[in-house]
């Protein structure tokens, strides 16, 4: 008998419903009652992981301390959970296939017919034991990408329905996330698509035992007792999910319908305790209530697709509730970005933020911005490329290197202030091969940078090809723009910083990546503070 319970989470009727959100909520709850849990994500595509796909198809590549790149939803399980995810937290169909099809070419399958059931649902099962198998976790939840009924997601329902038979009633439990839509002509909610989506379920071996109904209007005890009926679960299993004000009100909503109790209940699992959800609440009282209001400026090239940026979007929220400011974004296209519109553009913001990015589209618009920031002393802040165009900004305009640039956007230029690492200049396959995860940085005292961690020892992640070219760094400090965070191993410069700005800081890593509700990242919160102290001085000049 399994010690560890798994919870299984399905979707059904549309994409985008939010089972990312309902999972970390649950995992929130009974993280708060005292139990320690875990969440992963079964990806349907047959990318190996999201490394290699555009933003505009997939959003932000989520990238963890072990250098795995994942799904944007693992930022959420970490910003909920507040502990760390791994490369067994994100799986796809294509590093399902890659493994079992190593595993035939190594002769593992002793000369076999290599097929979906048992080869494929195996490795699947594998996946979703492996979390458990660590000892670490009482609870694994397991998000299923995709539509019920999708191609792409058979194999992965099949698994389910394998492990929940393996497993055994009281240690497995499956969610189905569906829609109740409501039709404005006919006055009324309709349950018949969460009916449909239910019967595809039960085809492919799978009774829910939960329902959670994504709905614009409150669920009435008759839908309730229809859904029920119609969907072989007890009338307390349908758990009524109404839009939110913000994905951080999801816990409290859930709590109130008595979804971790319900799933307790079916794990036959003691209410060890209320969950200990104070901190939470505070935090929900900070961002609702603020006391001021800042602008930020992000100016990005993937701006269509506000996803891309997303844990830079939740970080300014955790930021802004520390700091009781309510933290207005202004999404800002690179490419429209020019000498001649910057100051229409950037004189009403509080801060900039010029955000991460691959390649040459927007690079100028990004390099005109910081231009602006710098001039005009309002507090800027670059993270991974934004920090590379504020180094190729100085040096084109305050060292006067005609030219300069990253070998990335030009080969061949005269001043590479920024150039390919040693290690990436061989390498042919993109995929996984950048410089991943998390990495030590030593931060100089009496700097900006010191002023935000308070202290000299970090470690943060990464997600890049290229570094500061450290021939040019006496030159920079020389004319006051300064290394204040430097890798301890390979002295790669981590952090710029210009002395006499206000606040102008530049991070080769992705301190998003680690911001949490409960502790907002340094970096962003002191930029924000920054940001309220310009605004005031705006106001009383």
């Amino acid at each position: 008998m399994s010690k560890v319970k798994y919870i299984f989470v399905t979707g059904g009727v549309t994409s985008s419903l939010g089972k990312g959100i309902i999972s970390a909520s649950l995992g929130k709850l009974l993280q708060a009652r005292g139990y320690s849990v875990t969440i992963q994500k079964f990806d349907p595509y047959i990318n190996i992981d999201p490394g290699t796909l555009n933003p505009y198809e997939h959003g932000e590549c989520y990238v963890t301390d072990d250098g795995a790149e994942t799904d944007l939803d693992l930022g959420h399980y970490e910003r909920f959970l507040n502990i760390p995810t791994s490369q067994s937290n994100n799986v796809t169909t294509g590093r399902i296939y890659y493994n079992v099809i190593n595993k035939e070419r190594e002769g593992e399958f002793l000369g076999k017919t290599v097929q979906v059931v048992p080869h494929i649902t195996d490795e699947i099962k594998n996946n979703i034991y492996k979390l458990g198998e660590t000892g670490n976790y009482d609870i694994v939840i397991t998000e299923l990408g995709g539509c019920v009924g999708d191609i792409e997601s058979l194999p992965f329902i099949e698994a389910v329905r394998q492990a929940r038979l393996e497993l055994g009633p009281t240690n497995c439990i499956a969610i189905h996330l569906t829609l109740v839509p409501y039709l404005k002509t006919a006055g009324e909610l309709k349950t018949k698509p969460t009916q449909h989506s239910v019967k595809e379920l039960l085809e492919a071996g799978i009774q829910p035992d939960i329902l959670v109904c994504r709905s614009e209007f409150p669920l009435s005890s008759e839908i309730r007792k229809k859904l029920a009926l119609f969907c072989n679960v007890p009338m307390n299993g349908v758990i009524e999910a109404l839009d939110a004000e913000t994905i951080y009100d999801v816990p409290i909503l859930m709590r109130k319908e008595k979804l971790d109790e319900r799933v307790l209940a079916k794990f036959k699992q003691p209410h060890k305790k209320e969950p200990k959800i104070d901190a939470w609440k505070e935090f929900l009282g900070r961002l609702k209530n603020p006391t001021s209001q800042v602008k930020i400026g992000l100016v990005g090239k993937y701006v269509e697709l506000k996803d891309a940026y997303k844990s830079i979007a939740e970080a300014f929220v955790h930021a802004g509730a520390e700091n009781e400011c309510n933290v207005v974004l202004d999404w800002i296209h690179a490419e429209e970005v020019e000498e001649s519109n910057a100051d229409k553009l950037f004189s009403e913001l509080d801060g900039i933020l010029v955000a991460p990015g691959f390649g040459e589209r927007g690079i100028e618009g990004k390099i005109t911005t910081v231009k602006y920031a710098r001039e005009n002393k309002t507090p800027f802040f670059g993270i991974c490329l934004g920090m590379q165009c504020a180094v190729i900004e100085f040096a084109r305009n305050v060292l006067k290197l005609k030219g300069a640039n990253s070998t990335e956007m030009d080969a061949k230029t005269k001043h590479p202030v920024i150039d390919i690492m040693e290690d990436q200049k061989n390498i042919k396959n993109m995929g996984g091969t950048m410089r991943l995860g998390a990495y030590d940085c030593n931060v100089k005292k009496g700097t900006k940078a010191y002023n935000v961690y308070g202290h000299s020892k970090i470690s943060e992640r990464h997600r890049h090809r290229y570094e500061f070219n450290n021939k040019y760094l006496q030159k920079f400090e020389d004319a006051g723009m300064i290394a204040s965070g430097k890798n301890p191993d390979t002295d790669l410069v981590e952090i710029m910083e210009i002395k006499d700005h206000p606040w102008f800081v530049g991070s080769q890593y992705h301190p998003e990546l680690k911001s949490r509700v409960v502790n907002p990242h340094p970096l962003f919160v002191k930029f924000i503070k920054a940001a309220i102290i310009y605004s005031r001085e705006k106001e009383s000049n």
